[in-house]
C-alpha cells in the first residue's frame, strides 16, 4: 500500500494548501469535539464545501471527534457525526471510548481511528483496539522504531504516525496539567499549554516540560518498512505556508528526494529550537527547547516563497477519455477518473467542406485540463473520417464531463436514534479504597475494601497487605515484563488488578485478574464507564458529573497529590541527572510551587499536582459509589489521621485543593 500523506487543515486555506501540495487526506475538526477547538474549524456549509473540494481531486477527509464527552452532550455529538456522514466524511479520529461505542451502535458504516489520545502503547492495546472496531490507530510519538514493529507484529489493523509537528511533553491523553491549573482541559480541545512555561528542576527558571518539535521525515523510509501506512503532519493551529512546506518534504522524502535545504526550510518556517527524533531512535537526551526569537525571525523569510507552493491547482487525477463522433449520431464523451464515470452528449456532427477533425486534432483539444485537478491518462478516439465539431463544443464536453467527475456523490448510510442515558439515583455513604505507593504506607486497621500496590512492590507486600497489582499507564516496550510480573503475583495469591491503560486491562483480564478501570482511561461519561469494571472516573468530571453517570460501581478520586502529566522523558533527568535527584525531583513553577516528579522502573514518570485533592467534609454530596484515596508521599501515621478526618467529615487542614469537582473544565 502506497504511503499516505495525512495533512492538517484547521481552515479552508490550509485544506488548498495541502491538497494542491500532494497531501492524500486531510484531518479537520467541526466547531465543537475537536481537539484543537481554536483553530477556525469547520461549520455544515463549509465542511460541506471541504469534502466536495478535496474528494473532488481524491483526498480524503477525516473528521476529528477527539474529545472526552459528557453525558449531557452525546445527542450533540450524536447530531454532529450525522451531519459530517451527510457531508461524505471518509472516517472518524476518535478519543473517548463511549463516544465510539455510541457511533458503532448509532452509524455502523462509520469508519474509527483511534486518536493518539487514546494513551495506547502496547500491542494488546492495539488489539483492544481493534477488537472494539477501530479500523485504524495514531501510534504514540513517544514509541520507539523497534516499539513500532512490535505493534505492527501484533495487529492487522492500519497504524498511522506522527511525522513533523509539535511534541507534547506529556503522553497524549494523560496530561491535566491544563485543565488542574486552568481549567483548560487538553483532553477536551482547549489546552493553554502551560507546559511552555518555566518549570524548572534546579530554580533557574528553566522551561524543563518544553520538548523541541518533532520531525521525522528523514525516517520516512524506516517507516514504511515498519508497516505504517499513513504519516500524519502536526498543525491544525499552523498557518498554511507551514502545511505546503511539511507536505512537501513528506512528498520529497518518499520519493528519497529530501534533503538538508529541505529541512532548514522546515525549521524555519516553525521550530522550537530545531528538531528531535529522540523518542523514534531512542537517543532522548537532546530532546528539550523552546521558541526562541530566531525561530520566529527565521519564518519571514520562507513564508512568501512556501506561499507560491500551492498557488494553483495542481493536477492530481488522471482522467480516461472515450470520445465517439459517428455519422447522424450525437457525439459522446464518456470519462472516469477517481472511481467516478460521467457522459456528456451534443448534438450531431456535420460533414466537413473544407479540414475534416482527425484523431490527433481531438486528442489535442480533450488534452486541455490546465486550471483543473485532472490531467489526461489514455484517451481513446472513435471517429468517422470527413466529420466536424466546432472547437467550442469539444472543449464543453470536456467541461462538462469534469464537472460530473468533481460533484459530491450523496452518501448513504445508515442511522439510528441514540437515547442518552437517565442519571443513575444513587444513595447510602461511599465506600473507600486507595493506593499506596508502599507497604509501609498502610495502616494497621484500615477501611479500604480494596488496597493497590504498584506493581513493583516486592511479593511479602502483596502477600503481608492483601493488596492488589495497581498496573503502570505507560508500557512503551515492557508489556511482556509486565505479563511475567502478573504471572508471579499470580503465584504468591494476587487476584485484583487497577488498570489506567486499555491494553494493560485487557492484558491483567486475559491473566484471569479481577480488573478496575483507574483514573486513566479518561472515563467520562456513562457509555465509557459501563465498559470497566468498577471504574475510577476522569478527576476532569464535575461532582455533578461525576454523580450523574449511569454506570455500576463508579468511583473518583477523593484524596490526593493526582498525576498531572504522564511522561517518558524526564525532566529532573534531563537537567540535574538522576544522582542528584536522589528519586526526589521536583519543578518549581513561575509562582513557586512544587510539582514532585515520581519515576518508576517502568518506561515513564509522572510529574504529581503540589496540592492534595480533598474532599473528606464534602462526602454528603458525593454520590458514586466509593471514592478513591491516592497516596504517595504520605506517611503511615498521616494516612491515619487523614481517614480518621474523612470518617468524622472533618475540614481540611494545610493546604489542599478540591480538585476540578466544583470548577470543572471548559
Amino acid at each position: 500500500m502506497a504511503l499516505e500523506i495525512l495533512a492538517p487543515c484547521g481552515g479552508m486555506d490550509s485544506l488548498v494548501a495541502a491538497v494542491r501540495c500532494g497531501a492524500n487526506a486531510v484531518y479537520l475538526g467541526m466547531k465543537d469535539f475537536n481537539a484543537r477547538r481554536n483553530a477556525d474549524n469547520f461549520d455544515e456549509q463549509s465542511l460541506r464545501e471541504a469534502i466536495q473540494y478535496a474528494h473532488a481531486r481524491g483526498v480524503k477527509v477525516y473528521v476529528t471527534i477527539n474529545t472526552l464527552v459528557s453525558d449531557t452532550e452525546m445527542s450533540r455529538a450524536h447530531q454532529a457525526v450525522s451531519t459530517a456522514m451527510q457531508c461524505g466524511a471518509d472516517a472518524f479520529i476518535v478519543q473517548d471510548l463511549g463516544l465510539a461505542k455510541m457511533m458503532r451502535e448509532c452509524f455502523p458504516e462509520a469508519k474509527l481511528h483511534a486518536s493518539t489520545q487514546c494513551s495506547v502503547n502496547t500491542p494488546d492495546g492495539f488489539r483492544a483496539l481493534a477488537d472494539d472496531g477501530f479500523a485504524r490507530a495514531v501510534i504514540p510519538r513517544e514509541m520507539s522504531l523497534d516499539e513500532i514493529k512490535e505493534i505492527r507484529r501484533s495487529t492487522d489493523m492500519e497504524l498511522e504516525i506522527f511525522v513533523h509537528g509539535a511534541l507534547c511533553m506529556c503522553v497524549s491523553g494523560q496530561c491535566y496539567l491544563s485543565g488542574m491549573l486552568g481549567e483548560r482541559s487538553g483532553n477536551r480541545g482547549l489546552c493553554a499549554q502551560p507546559c511552555r512555561l518555566s518549570f524548572s528542576a534546579d530554580n533557574s527558571g528553566s522551561c524543563d516540560l518544553s520538548l523541541k518539535d518533532l520531525s521525522l521525515i528523514q525516517h520516512i523510509q524506516e517507516i514504511d518498512g515498519a508497516g505504517v501506512i499513513s504519516l500524519k503532519i502536526e498543525g491544525r493551529m499552523k498557518r498554511p505556508e507551514y502545511v505546503a512546506a511539511a507536505v512537501t518534504a513528506c512528498k520529497k522524502a518518499i520519493g528519497g528526494a529530501y534533503s538538508s535545504e529541505d529541512e532548514t526550510v522546515l525549521k524555519s518556517v516553525f521550530s522550537r529550537s530545531g528538531f528531535t527524533d529522540g523518542y523514534f531512535t531512542g537517543k532522548r537526551k537532546d530532546m528539550f527547547g523552546t521558541r526562541q526569537k530566531e525561530d520566529v525571525v527565521s519564518a519571514a523569510g520562507v513564508l512568501k516563497d512556501l506561499s507560491h507552493l500551492y498557488d494553483n491547482e495542481n493536477p492530481l487525477l488522471p482522467i480516461d477519455l472515450d470520445f465517439t463522433c459517428k455519422a447522424g449520431q450525437p457525439v459522446v464523451l464518456r470519462a472516469s477518473a477517481g472511481g467516478k464515470t460521467a457522459e456528456a452528449t451534443a448534438g450531431v456532427p456535420e460533414q466537413a467542406i473544407h479540414k475534416p477533425m482527425t484523431v490527433e486534432s481531438v486528442t489535442a483539444r480533450l488534452s486541455k485540463f490546465g486550471g483543473t485537478q485532472f490531467y489526461a491518462a489514455r484517451i481513446r478516439i472513435d471517429l468517422d473520417e470527413g466529420l466536424i465539431v466546432p472547437a467550442s463544443v469539444i472543449n464543453a464536453l470536456r467541461r462538462t464531463v469534469c464537472e460530473k467527475l468533481s460533484e459530491n456523490d450523496a452518501p448513504s448510510f445508515t442511522e439510528k436514534v441514540y437515547t442518552p442515558p437517565r442519571p443513575r439515583a444513587k444513595s447510602g455513604r461511599p465506600y473507600f479504597t486507595a493506593r499506596f505507593e508502599n507497604a509501609a504506607q498502610i495502616p494497621d486497621r484500615h477501611p479500604f475494601r480494596r488496597i493497590f500496590l504498584p506493581v513493583w512492590a516486592s511479593d511479602e507486600d502483596f502477600i503481608r497487605s492483601g493488596a492488589g497489582a495497581e498496573l503502570p499507564r505507560g508500557l512503551f516496550g515492557a508489556e511482556e515484563r509486565l505479563k511475567k510480573r502478573l504471572a508471579q503475583l499470580k503465584a504468591v495469591g494476587v487476584t485484583t488488578a487497577l488498570a489506567s491503560n486499555l491494553g494493560a486491562y485487557q492484558t491483567a483480564e486475559a491473566l484471569g485478574f479481577e480488573v478496575y478501570g483507574d483514573f486513566g482511561l479518561n472515563l467520562f461519561n456513562s457509555e465509557s464507564a459501563r465498559q470497566f469494571h468498577a471504574p475510577i472516573l476522569s478527576f476532569e468530571l464535575t461532582l455533578e458529573q461525576a454523580n450523574r453517570i449511569n454506570a455500576h460501581g463508579t468511583g473518583i478520586i477523593g484524596y490526593g497529590k493526582v498525576p498531572l502529566m504522564l511522561a517518558r522523558s524526564c525532566p529532573v533527568k534531563n537537567r540535574i541527572g538522576c544522582e542528584k535527584c536522589g528519586k526526589s525531583g521536583a519543578l518549581t513553577d513561575r509562582k513557586g510551587y512544587k510539582f514532585p516528579v515520581k519515576c518508576s522502573s517502568y518506561p515513564c514518570v509522572e510529574i504529581l499536582n503540589p496540592l492534595p485533592i480533598y474532599l473528606g467534609d464534602r462526602l454528603d454530596e458525593v454520590r458514586t459509589d466509593f471514592i478513591h484515596f491516592y497516596f504517595t508521599d504520605e506517611e503511615k501515621g498521616d494516612i491515619t489521621r487523614l481517614v480518621n478526618m474523612y470518617n468524622n467529615g472533618e475540614k481540611p487542614q494545610g493546604n489542599y485543593t478540591r480538585g476540578l469537582y466544583y470548577r470543572g473544565v471548559k
